[in-house]
């Protein structure tokens, strides 16, 4: 039986982002890991309505040499505490990397959907950028982008305030 998932972006989604040097950027380290606020109540609204929910995140600091494995396998281990995320992917490459993983490729999202039996067109995805929504639309899925200031051009079939926003668009289509 296929199911219907939510693929959630990471950083700017499930935490907050950390201003580094003027930019906002991910978290290099579990001190500076902080969950977005109140992120439980929504997730576990889309579980009890029958989502089974993954998170995507593109990680190229990984690539660059500014974050390790290890720091990202720590803070992944933290996204995973939450009890309704059932897995967590992490793309580790660089833009040159020319991978299938890192979005706005749909390599993480097709594969998840095949080894775990979810209906990709049931699906989507809640991100905060333009390569969040892409990947969605290359894989399949419907995609939502919490409304930010950096975010403004970015395409999506839809494009809402925060995540509590979206999983009542979710639960009401």
């Amino acid at each position: 039986m296929s199911q219907k998932s939510v693929f959630l972006d990471r950083d700017g989604v499930i935490n907050k982002l950390v201003y580094r040097n003027g930019k906002l950027t991910s978290p290099r380290s579990i001190e500076e890991f902080e969950f977005e606020e109140g992120i439980e109540p929504p997730l576990q609204r889309l579980s009890a309505e029958g989502f089974r929910l993954f998170v995507v995140t593109n990680q190229p600091e990984i690539a660059r040499g500014l974050v390790t494995r290890e720091s990202v396998s720590v803070m992944t281990a933290r996204v995973m505490s939450l009890p309704v995320i059932e897995e967590v992917r992490v793309c580790p490459h660089d833009d040159d990397d020319g991978c299938s993983c890192r979005k706005p490729q749909p390599g993480m999202l097709i594969e998840l959907a095949q080894r775990h039996g979810i209906s990709i067109g049931e699906s989507y995805i809640v991100g905060d950028t333009w390569r969040d929504s892409s990947a969605g639309s290359n894989a399949g899925c419907k995609s939502i982008i919490l409304d930010r200031p950096y975010n403004h051009a970015d395409p999506a079939d839809w494009r809402v305030v925060s995540l509590s926003s979206a999983v009542d668009l979710i639960c009401a289509c």
